[in-house]
């Protein structure tokens, strides 16, 4: 989900099913861009530490 900052102009994505995974970007694209590593690091540090990882949603 993108939705832009009100505080900064920044665009902010957000990954509901994985608590606290959340990034930012100066652009639509690089909000996505960042949400993608975002995703990945959340998701290993999960695997590290024994979290379960939730199954994908979908879009809603």
């Amino acid at each position: 989900m993108d939705r832009r900052s009100d505080e900064d102009g920044s665009f902010v994505t957000e990954v509901p099913e994985l608590e606290g995974c959340r990034t930012h970007g100066s652009t639509p694209q690089e909000a996505l861009e960042n949400c993608q590593q975002a995703i990945q690091l959340w998701i290993d540090i999960a695997k590290e530490i024994g979290k379960p990882i939730p199954a994908p949603k979908g879009r809603r």
